[in-house]
């Protein structure tokens, strides 16, 4: 069966340097990324779209712009409309259009293009009509129960209309009919407890939506991990074991976070370091037949 696939962005962010890269020093991580004045470097909220024949398919909706205005302005959110829609439109899709839509996690710079945007007044639209929603069980399990360290990382409203629209499926296995055996996930407690990986079976290779993971390139280097991370150590752990299984496999990543770097392949340095090679900013009606 022939995929398709398009790097879709939504909105963007601008976040604190030393948050994202959390304990490397910033002589480090500026070499990566260039801080603003307020020590904020810019961040992509990337989709990907995936079109396997009739079915559109839609790993992640970034954080979209149901932020009242102070707190769009807290968190960084650089566009008042809804990017991911107008991005969506432009390759001829409509919200109406997607059939299914993978969420690695429910963190709201991951989840929140579900929803419309803001309105004083107006209570949370849940959007994508016609999409079954794919969440990991742990990371529902989450969102409904958060620790006091990541409760403000989730939306309130979001997890009741998900359960409401009727087309929730809560992912217990590492498969699912809805996507077919050409999609598979891994899972990772590191950031978050149950994030999911969605690997697709390409003819040029495993891919990986890296989630955050592996939120960009400079992410690949193993010591490197977020501020936002709940344990890093075990991250760091799991992050090694994915590095090494792709590398064995010829595997590439995806990047949701990265500004610059939407797809890359895992390789070493000279010196052992993993690192991503054959980088694309984009990826454009990218013909990803799926593997025999």
């Amino acid at each position: 069966m022939p995929l398709l696939l398009n790097s879709v962005h939504g909105n963007s962010q601008r976040l604190d340097g030393g948050a994202m890269f959390g304990n490397a020093p910033k002589a480090l991580w500026t070499r990566w990324a260039a801080p603003d004045s307020e020590n904020r470097i810019p961040l992509a909220c990337r989709t990907l779209l995936v079109r396997n024949g009739d079915q559109n398919i839609l790993l992640e909706t970034g954080i979209g712009t149901f932020f009242e205005p102070r707190l769009r302005e807290r968190f960084g959110v650089v566009e008042e409309a809804h990017v991911l829609l107008e991005n969506l439109q432009a390759l001829g899709i409509d919200q109406e259009d997607i059939d299914v839509i993978v969420l690695s996690h429910l963190h709201f710079d991951h989840a929140g293009g579900l929803l419309g945007p803001f309105r004083e007044g107006a209570p949370p639209e849940l959007l994508f009509p016609n999409a079954t929603y794919i969440v990991g069980n742990e990371a529902w399990e989450r969102a409904n129960h958060p620790h006091p360290r990541d409760r403000a990382s989730y939306i309130a409203a979001l997890q009741p209309l998900l359960e409401q629209s009727g087309r929730l499926e809560i992912l217990q296995t590492d498969q699912t009919d809805t996507l077919g055996p050409d999609f598979r996930f891994h899972t990772s407690e590191g950031h978050t407890p149950g994030l999911l990986l969605t690997e697709i079976n390409t003819s040029f290779g495993p891919l990986v939506f890296a989630a955050d993971l592996i939120p960009g390139a400079a992410w690949v280097h193993v010591p490197i991990t977020m501020g936002y991370d709940r344990w890093p150590e075990k991250l760091i752990d799991e992050k090694q074991a994915l590095l090494s299984d792709l590398e064995s496999r010829g595997g590439w990543l995806f990047f949701t976070h990265d500004p610059h770097v939407a797809m890359g392949r895992v390789g070493r340095d000279e010196k052992g370091r993993y690192r991503v090679t054959d980088t694309l900013t984009a990826l454009e009606n990218h013909l990803a037949s799926a593997q025999d």
